[in-house]
């Protein structure tokens, strides 16, 4: 008991006076009283500004009201995007719906023609950064970095030196190497000829991780040994990950944030040193070789060649180059997941996607990228399951008004955060047709009057808000083309080399909302050989 109430915080008078606080906020009429406002006390809150004042007859945007201090912070709770989507039914508010997270007021959309007007707007430039993000230095990197010179410049390095069409293209030998790497490990798995039980999920974030590994910091690990190096970052990514995807109380009351009751702080405190050295060692290593004449160059030295005035100060190269690390690993083993488990709930798309691309190169051979080229299933599939199970269902990192702004006829003032419910979107029948049927026929269908978006042409890169898990605008992923590149090759390799099917009762699709939404059971699988058949 004791430790509990020592430390700068933890006093007992610190307790009294925020006890006092909370009573007299409680017991104030203003507080009272914006509590009731339509979208919560963070919206009402507003009408008593005097920045505000001139609003009051402005039609107020449509939104839960919420409980006085918290508002509707409980929706973010568990599956945030069922929750939401539900209360903007509920409202009737699908288009646009005002609630409170405490302190932060929030706009959220679940209409695509909404969400294509605040992504693409230069008004919702910014990322709100949580605590956490700046405790893991992601304020410096593209990810939350404010929308200025050094984020512009942050983006076009990337753009030009790995995620370009021409560096994509240079690092297909790596992903195929990757590829036959687990197909050589589910292989040992299974006995050789058998077949066996293999948990995915394991395999496929050795995999991925490895993959950025290489692209990166221009380490190369076979998917099936184990290394120091490959399981220390695991571990760094794997909190990292975790504490990104905490709905922190903190960052919506701030006067809880001395307290650390989720431990957050604590927690950065302990994995920023480790990354630190991590990073610093690796960066090192690049500088003490670059001398040598058979040094292969990567990412790494990329950044330490730039030149005044966007070479990057250490601590800021070290911060990309951590971002670039934990944004590339997880999302991809994540989708790959998704779409394994809908091969296995759904054999004869499985056996459709293997038809076609035995058509290709037969069974005499591993597929190459190449040779995707040529398929139209294989993508429909892979859209097909982004639309039912988006990694990001509410866009992940939400967006800011940086400035005062008009949102679908509704006054948005600055500070706003906004939010995106893809996944509410991708299911709402008034958008897509059966919208619950997993039908990757879909995108096949020629496009005609009224239909939902037409053929093998659509695109999920953000052009179409009916669609787009990468989101849209200035802010999308700026790695999203190197990724669906390597999902759809990967699983193209595995669905060539083995067919999957069910261990026990079968894959469960619960959610589980952290950063990304994955299963919550992670995957396991039975799988058989077929090009030794």
């Amino acid at each position: 008991m004791g430790a509990a109430h020592t430390g700068s915080f933890g006093s007992r008078q610190s307790g009294l006076m925020v006890k006092d606080t909370v009573f007299s906020a409680w017991s104030s009429q203003k507080v009272g009283r914006a509590a009731w406002e339509s979208g919560g006390p963070a919206w009402g809150s507003q009408k008593w500004s005097k920045y505000a004042s001139s609003l009051w007859k402005k039609a107020a945007i449509p939104g839960p009201r919420g409980l006085p201090f918290i508002g509707s912070m409980d929706l973010m709770v568990g599956l945030a995007h069922h929750k939401i989507a539900a209360m903007a039914v509920a409202c009737q508010a699908k288009r646009l719906m005002a609630l409170s997270l405490g302190e932060t007021r929030v706009i959220v959309t679940c209409n695509p023609d909404v969400a294509k007007e605040m992504l693409n707007s230069s008004d919702f430039a910014d990322r709100p950064v949580k605590e956490s993000a700046y405790s893991l230095m992601f304020n410096r990197a593209i990810g939350f970095a404010p929308y200025g010179v050094y984020w512009r410049t942050l983006r076009r390095i990337a753009a030009t030196h790995l995620f370009c069409p021409k560096q994509i293209k240079g690092s297909e030998a790596q992903r195929f190497e990757i590829a036959s790497q687990m197909v050589e490990m589910m292989m040992s798995r299974g006995g050789g000829g058998g077949e066996n039980e293999v948990r995915v999920r394991d395999l496929l974030k050795l995999a991925s991780l490895n993959n950025m590994m290489c692209s990166v910091f221009g380490r190369k690990y076979r998917v099936q040994d184990k290394s120091e190096w490959t399981d220390e970052l695991r571990k760094l990514v794997d909190e990292g990950y975790q504490l990104l995807g905490i709905f922190n109380w903190s960052d919506h009351l701030p006067w809880l944030a001395d307290f650390d009751l989720q431990k957050v702080r604590f927690r950065c405190s302990q994995l920023v040193p480790k990354v630190n050295l991590y990073v610093s060692r690796i960066i090192d290593e690049h500088k003490a070789a670059r001398q040598r004449s058979d040094y292969e160059r990567d990412f790494v030295d990329v950044l330490l060649n730039l030149q005044e005035p966007d070479k990057l100060s250490d601590s800021d190269m070290l911060a990309v180059l951590w971002e670039m690390i934990f944004r590339g690993t997880d999302t991809v083993a994540v989708l790959v997941e998704w779409i394994l488990a809908r091969m296995v709930l759904h054999p004869d798309v499985q056996t459709r996607v293997q038809m076609e691309l035995d058509q290709l190169t037969g069974r005499s051979r591993a597929l190459t990228e190449s040779d995707l080229a040529e398929t139209t299933y294989l993508p429909a599939v892979v859209k097909e399951v982004l639309r039912l199970h988006p990694p990001g269902p509410l866009l992940s990192w939400a967006r800011l008004a940086i400035t005062d702004t008009t949102v679908d006829g509704y006054h948005v003032p600055r500070g706003t955060t906004a939010m995106v419910n893809m996944w509410a979107i991708t299911r709402d029948p008034h958008v897509w047709t059966d919208p619950l049927q997993f039908n990757p026929d879909r995108f096949l269908l020629k496009p005609g009057p009224g239909e939902e978006g037409g053929n093998m042409e659509f695109s999920v890169f953000g052009s179409d808000l009916r669609l787009a898990p990468f989101g849209s605008g200035r802010r999308t992923c700026p790695g999203k083309t190197l990724g669906l590149t390597t999902v759809t090759f990967w699983v193209a390799s595995l669905l060539h080399e083995f067919e999957f099917g069910a261990a026990g009762v079968g894959p469960d699709l619960t959610e589980v909302l952290g950063l990304s939404c994955e299963m919550a059971q992670p995957l396991t699988v039975r799988v058989r050989p077929r090009r030794l058949a």
